[in-house]
């Protein structure tokens, strides 16, 4: 099976629209699948690829300013 056959089979999968997609409608589904997997692809190989998705690594004391008690 060659590269293209399985990003094909992948296409196919995919273009089966999710409840939501289905009620939003689409006039390519297939197209819509490609452009989806394509964007994923991406995504999987350079997790800063797509905007707003940088995952901070900090630990609850880093984010929270301590409250102190009352004197």
């Amino acid at each position: 099976m060659s590269h293209e056959q399985s990003d094909q089979e992948r296409v196919e999968s995919r273009a089966h629209l999710l409840p939501e997609e289905a009620a939003a409608g689409s006039d390519d589904p297939h197209a819509q699948a490609a452009a989806i997997l394509a964007e994923s692809d991406l995504r999987e190989e350079n997790r800063n690829a797509a905007p707003d998705t940088v995952l901070e690594r900090r630990t609850s004391d880093q984010t929270v300013t301590p409250i102190e008690p009352p004197d």
